[in-house]
This record gives structure tokens, sequence and C-alpha cells, in this order.
């Protein structure tokens, strides 16, 4: 790629001097740092902080007491207006990284910059990739971050490729086309284990067969595929009941950053919906390992355990959001945690040793499409494992023929992809997302449909209507008992994550409102208005004794362009721009 050609477009668009030199000797990063990365509190060295996930910083300069004196220290207008693709201009996802006042971002279509941010007060760019994106690439234009690896910069492209760059100049070390299948992408951030970089394809609305890929940091060759869908034969099989492959189709796929526990040598990651997702009747059974928690062996991609959250979803609830690590007492017994926002409105806790169900508890507003949770298996009431259609609320499930019905949560949550975090400290658990609820339609032709079903082409059996204005909220769950402990309420609804420090919780409103709240009561003390619809969640990082809080502005082109009723954002233009706030 051009580089320098990349490198004076950019400097045209942001009107800043930029440095190839860096100002800042950063420490090199190695595999023991990735690892201990929870113990650099100025730092942001992992997409989710750690590889725990917690989006949790020690960091205590910004505090309950003083935060109402943020104030903007700087902006870096960071590109992509200038493409237009399937579904737009796009939108900025991701969580910027920090390496001793180093910063790694990106935009919508994949333009990696590193910025030397050590001053306090002003940005320099040191370097610029263009992975040149062609703009028919068929998934949604959207960033959700790089991994940082030694000597290495690890992006993932929305045409499939994973690329390392050389992080002094950011010239090409390497490139491998890893989602090669018809309408396969990858849209999450990479992670960087030891010697695996792990990604996974992120387009199961396409109609593709969900896959997990961990690949080799020097050269990109793969170490091991692991497939969400079972082939016919494999373990899972037996639950995809139809008579025309839809295991082909059949989704699962995957497009948020797992957490890893070094002690099991697990990767842990969530998969998504079963494919069409309004038609069940096209792929009768539960559809394992859809709608799932997966624990994935780091040396082979072997499955090791499972959890399945609704069987046979028919309302788009996959779970393929966070996965929050942490040893805590439940219920009085120590317990080795896996924290979850389900998108179907439930707050999940598992042992992280096998899988198994601890407590679940509703946090949304509206939920109808169960009456609860089994309290001994966290299977939703009214599952029945013999039948080959589930309907866990009687009339409560789309079919061929019949009327809309209602669902509540929102097909798009309760959380959906969007970041949690967790206190260890306090002992809370946060998450933010939506208040809606959903009508769902069978399609008209959906038999056709599963008739005429090939990968690479959009395909869901039905539509979806939003009913009333889509409010947020933001949670807190008290781990210990697996109850909600404190709820903000939000006219506007919140797309984005949250990121905490020992007294803050600070988000993203989709009206371009970054915020941060008390971390116990979740009041809301100090907002700034970007100007420009959000969908990144904030982060924290310290450089030359000060902290300060980044995050980066322009929208998902799903809340402008779903159909959602938010009327605040009527009018608001595209934009892509990082904000970067410290205390006056």
């Amino acid at each position: 790629m051009n580089n320098f050609k990349n490198f004076l477009i950019f400097l045209f668009l942001s009107g800043l001097g930029l440095s190839v030199f860096s100002s800042v000797n950063a420490a090199p990063i190695t595999a023991e740092r990735l690892a201990n990365a929870a113990s650099e509190p100025h730092n942001w060295l992992t997409v989710h902080k750690d590889f725990d996930s917690s989006r949790f910083s020690n960091l205590g300069m910004i505090n309950r007491s003083n935060v109402h004196r943020l104030v903007p220290k700087f902006t870096v207008a960071t590109g992509g207006l200038d493409k237009k693709g399937l579904f737009g201009v796009g939108g900025n996802e991701g969580t910027p990284l920090v390496n001793d006042g180093m910063m790694y971002v990106q935009n919508p279509w994949n333009v990696v910059m590193k910025i030397d941010v050590s001053s306090g007060n002003k940005a320099k760019i040191l370097w610029v990739f263009d992975p040149e994106v062609p703009t028919e690439t068929g998934d949604l234009p959207v960033t959700r971050g790089v991994a940082l690896a030694p000597g290495l910069v690890i992006v993932n492209t929305l045409d499939g490729r994973v690329i390392a760059l050389d992080d002094e100049s950011g010239d090409e070390v390497w490139s491998r086309q890893v989602a090669d299948g018809e309408g396969e992408s990858m849209t999450l951030a990479p992670i960087v284990v030891g010697e695996n970089i792990i990604t996974a394809n992120s387009a199961g609305d396409w109609g593709t067969r969900g896959w997990i890929e961990s690949l080799k940091v020097s050269d990109g060759s793969k170490n091991w595929r692991l497939f969400t869908i079972p082939a016919p034969g494999e373990p899972g099989s037996e639950t995809w009941l139809d008579d025309h492959d839809a295991w082909k189709t059949g989704g699962g796929s995957n497009w948020q950053t797992g957490s890893v526990d070094l002690e099991q040598n697990v990767y842990i990651f969530g998969t998504g919906n079963p494919v069409p997702m309004y038609d069940p009747e096209a792929r009768p059974g539960d559809n394992l390992f859809t709608n799932s928690v997966i624990a994935a062996d780091l040396d082979t991609g072997e499955m090791k355990w499972y959890y399945q959250f609704t069987p046979g979803d028919y309302l788009d609830y996959d779970e393929i959001g966070v996965y929050l690590l942490y040893d805590t007492k439940v219920n009085g017994e120590d317990r080795k945690v896996v924290g979850h926002f389900g998108r179907n409105g439930f707050y999940y806790q598992m042992d992280r040793n096998n899988g198994s169900f601890i407590t679940g508890a509703q946090y949304v507003n509206e939920l109808n499409w169960t009456a609860g949770l089994d309290p001994k298996t966290g299977k939703p009431l009214g599952y029945d494992a013999s039948a080959p259609l589930q309907e866990y609320v009687a009339g409560g499930a789309p079919r061929r023929g019949k009327e809309a019905i209602l669902g509540c949560p929102h097909i798009q949550g309760g959380v959906n992809f969007f970041p949690t975090s967790y206190n260890p400290i306090l002992g809370l658990a946060y998450g933010a997302g939506m208040e809606a609820c959903t009508e769902v339609t069978t399609a008209e032709d959906a038999a056709e449909q599963a008739a005429n079903a090939a990968p690479g082409s959009i395909y869901i059996g039905g539509g979806t209507e939003t009913i009333g204005k889509v409010k947020g909220s933001l949670t807190a769950i008290d781990v210990n008992t697996g109850q909600v402990f404190a709820k903000y309420q939000n006219e506007v609804l919140n797309y984005a994550g949250v990121m905490s420090t020992p007294t803050l919780t600070c988000t993203s409103w989709a009206d371009g409102e970054v915020a941060c709240h008390d971390a116990k009561t979740l009041d809301k003390l100090w907002s700034f208005n970007i100007g420009m619809t959000l969908s990144a969640p904030p982060m924290t990082y310290a450089v030359g004794g000060k902290q300060y809080i980044a995050v980066q502005g322009g929208g998902s082109v799903i809340v402008s362009a779903s159909g959602m009723n938010v009327p605040e954002l009527e009018g608001m233009q595209p934009g892509s721009t990082l904000f970067v706030f410290g205390l006056n």
C-alpha cells in the first residue's frame, strides 16, 4: 500500500502538523505485558483493557469529586467520510489503544493511524495505513479496533484480511486472506494471546457458517479453526433437524472480541443467531452452537465447554457480546465466574471451569418472550428439549402465515455487542443498552427463501418493526447476588458500551453525549455533547501524570438507518473524529 500517499491525504483532511518520529519511547509490547495489562492502569493495551474484558482502569485522578471539571483537550479527524458503501459511510465502534502515550485508532474503512498523544493537549499523527477496502464490500462498514503484538499492529479488514503492520513505520509486514468464503467478513477487533492472533467470521446474517480462527503472530499462517455450526455427524449436528442442509447457511458468527482465561488456557467468546433469524421453521431444532458462549482451547481450538442461552432462537437474540471474567463470592460461595449481559434481557453468571449455570436475572424493563429462567439450568421457562420448534410463551413465536408477534426486549437488545465492564472494587458489572420492543413477522415467501438459501446473501426470513420510542439505560449488577443493584434511565438509547474506574462509570449515548456516572448510584455527574452520533465506548489512559478520557465519534449505521424510532438523531450529519478530555 502507498503509505506516503495516505499520509498526505490524511494531512490534508485533518489540517494537523504530522511528525514521523515519536517524542516518547514507548515500552515494547510483549506477550507478558498483554497478559498482565490490568497491572498498567495508565495504558490500554487490548480492546477490552485486559484478557478478563473488565474495561476497568484503576486510575483515579479523574474521580467523582472532580469529573465536573472535564473539558475537551484536543480532537483528531479520523477520516473515512469520503467513502460510501452499501450501508453508507459507516461508524466508529472501536476503542483506541494506548501504550505509553502512543495511541492507535481505526476508522470505519479499517484505516489505521498511530498518534503521539504524550503532550496531553495536542496530537501528532506518526503514520497512517490504508488497507484500501473496496466500497462494494458487503458487511457494515464499521471498526471495532486493532490489536498490539510484539513489534506489530494487527488489523482485521471488512474484506476478510488480517494484516500485520510494523509498529514503528506502519508498513505492511504480512497479510493473509482469512475470511474467504462467499459473504464472509471480519468486523471484530483481533486479540493477541501468546503466539495466537484470534479472529472470526462476523457475517452471520449473510447466510454464512460461523467460525473463529487462530493465526501465528510471526507470519499469519493458520494454527486452527473452530466452526460454530457443526457439519453432519459432528457433535451438535443432531440439533439441526431440517432436510435441506441449513447448517451450511446456519449463522453462529461472531463480531465482538472474546475473553481469555489463561489458567484454563481457553478463549471464551459468544456466537450469533441461527439463520434465518425470523423463520425458525427453516431450521428446526436447538441449532447448536448458536446463541451460545463457548470456551475453546487456545492451543488446539477444541471446544472445552459451551452454554446455550436461547435454543432455537427466533428473536435475533444472539449472544456475541462481551463475557466478563471475575472471581467472587456468589451467594457466599467462592466462584470463578463468566458474567454476561444477555441480548435477551437477562444477566447470566456461569462457572468458567465448565460453563454450568449459576444465576440469571432480568435487567431490562420489559421482557415478554419467556416467563423467566429455570433456577437450576438457566434455560428459558417454556423450553421443551423434545420439540423441534420452541415457543417459550404461547403464541409468542413467529410462524409462517401468522400475524406479527411482539418481542421484548428489542431485537437489538438489551445489551447487544456493546462492551460491558466490571469494577472489582465494588463488585459491580455494568451494561448499557436499549429499552424497547419489536414486532416480528415471518416473510410470506419464507419457504421459498429457505429453498433458495445460499451463502453470501442476506437471509433473514422475515421482517421487524420497532414499537414506540427507543430509550436507553445503564445498569449495575451486584455480582454477589446476580441481581440489579442500580439503574439509570435515559431518553436516548445506548449503542456504544461502557468503561469504569474506582468511582466512575463512563459511557456514550447515541445522540453524541459522552457521560460519566457515579459508579455506585449511576447518577450522571458530567457530560459533553460532541455534536455527532456515538456508537463507540470511552476509554481512559494517563501520560505525564495526568489522566484522560478518549472516545471515537461517528455513529453506527444501524442506529441511523435501521428504522428505529430515535428522533434525537434526526438531521445529525456523519462524522469521524477522536475526542480527548482532561481536567481543566
